[in-house]
């Protein structure tokens, strides 16, 4: 069976809506099923499966989708907020920065883009939306800055990238510091611009801002201290070498535990149990992916796909600037129809190969294929984090999509320099 008959059965599947997971697991199977002699009989692909998911790095996927659910739950976003609208909320687009700004730090804390929509929107959206902004703006910039959650360290598909190309989680989590603060610091020159274009209700965020300020900057610090500190700990533990990047994803997870049990209050004993089962629940069809997305690729694998494509688009593109252009709108295409995890798991070992024959250093590449599936994020048809905050709102989904495009252009406008100023990602490491 043909490479491109396997990719054509897997957009089949696809379209008429098999889940990704079942349709990976088909797509693995098919060849050996057809052929008796290849490799990679029903058995290889079990095998594959189980062993794939077999990984230590691997564990810290679960601990930092079940911190960011605690943290969330425990009200660690609000404390966040709290601060940054103490400092920048009389500005111009000085409230929807705090929001950018909080999903930066959110992100720091959860590692999924998703979650961080979740935590932050819930909470920051009513507060715009009280505040005079229009409610498919406010929606927008949450869905949109959420996507910071996946570029900002920790990072769950960083770590899915280091477990395909082989490559330091550490490194990689350092890497997604500074194009993270510079896709933000975009997006708030954009929210600058339209708060100019379409004016604020200056009074009612002088209110609001007032609130904070009765409490003095020791009352809002002494609040927030802790939520603030989780990311310092956090990331403090991965950088000093302290722990690795699945112990730091188990320090927070009992971080958390901790301040929101006894230091913020917001959490009793009765709340860990459905918490945990919720976690299992959002994890649980992330870890099928993961499993059928490894055995997909090693079939790929078997079947030469990775070199086969490596050689026709070096054969047929000589420029480096070309051949990136080309990576990264194939990129682009593949996370508005893909799932992140197994869009990285199935083109690592295809695309990696190919960057590097140009002399792309491999954690510049992950960056950049990181920063691509982040802005599938907010484009149809799948669009995690429009799903996420359409459910917050009510808005629907392509509205929510029209009024995010603007942004959407500033993480593009970012994409250009990340993926040709190598320095931008390798400042830190």
């Amino acid at each position: 069976m043909s490479a491109v008959v396997v990719f054509l059965i897997f957009f089949v599947c696809l379209v008429i809506a098999i889940p990704i997971s079942i349709a990976l697991g088909i797509v693995s199977v098919l060849p050996g099923a057809f052929d008796p002699s290849f490799t990679a009989s029903g058995q290889f692909v079990i095998r594959s499966m189980l062993g794939g998911i077999d990984s230590f790095p691997l564990l810290a996927v679960p601990m930092f989708v079940l911190s960011g659910m605690i943290m969330a739950k425990g009200g660690i976003s609000k404390k966040i907020f709290d601060v940054f609208a103490f400092f920048i909320g009389k500005f111009t687009a000085g409230m929807p920065c705090a929001v950018i700004v909080t999903c930066l730090f959110y992100g720091a804390i959860s590692g999924s883009g998703p979650a961080t929509v979740a935590a932050v929107g819930s909470m920051t959206i009513p507060i715009l939306v009280k505040l005079g902004y229009e409610k498919s703006f406010a929606t927008a910039i949450v869905a949109v800055a959420g996507g910071l959650g996946v570029i900002i360290p920790p990072s769950i598909p960083f770590i899915m990238f280091g477990m395909a190309s082989g490559e330091s989680v550490s490194d990689l989590f350092i890497a997604g510091v500074i194009p993270g603060l510079l896709i933000g610091l975009l997006m708030m020159v954009y929210a600058v611009f339209y708060c100019k274009k379409h004016g604020e209700d200056k009074e009612k965020i002088r209110e609001e801002v007032e609130i904070l300020h009765k409490k003095g900057i020791l009352g809002v610090f002494k609040e927030s201290f802790f939520a603030i500190l989780s990311p310092v700990i956090i990331l403090g533990c991965i950088y000093t070498g302290v722990a690795s990047p699945t112990e730091a994803a188990v320090i927070s997870v009992f971080y958390s535990l901790m301040v929101s049990m006894f230091i913020y209050k917001s959490m009793t004993i009765k709340d860990i149990w459905p918490m945990m089962v919720e976690g299992v629940k959002t994890y649980a069809p992330i870890l099928f992916i993961l499993a059928a997305s490894i055995a997909f690729s090693r079939v790929l694998t078997l079947m030469q796909v990775p070199q086969s494509i490596s050689e026709w688009i070096l054969s047929n593109f000589h420029s480096k600037v070309v051949i990136l252009i080309v990576i990264n709108i194939f990129l682009l295409i593949v996370g508005m129809v893909m799932d992140t995890t197994p869009a990285i798991l199935i083109l690592t070992p295809i695309l990696l190969p190919i960057v590097t024959a140009v002399g792309m250093n491999p954690i510049h590449f992950g960056v950049m294929m990181v920063v691509n599936l982040a802005v599938g994020f907010v484009t149809p048809p799948i669009g995690v984090n429009l799903f996420v905050a359409s459910s917050l709102t009510d808005i629907p989904l392509m509205q929510i999509a029209e009024k995010a495009m603007p942004l959407i252009i500033c993480f593009l406008l970012a994409l250009l320099m990340i993926t040709f100023i190598p320095q931008i990602s390798l400042a830190l490491v």
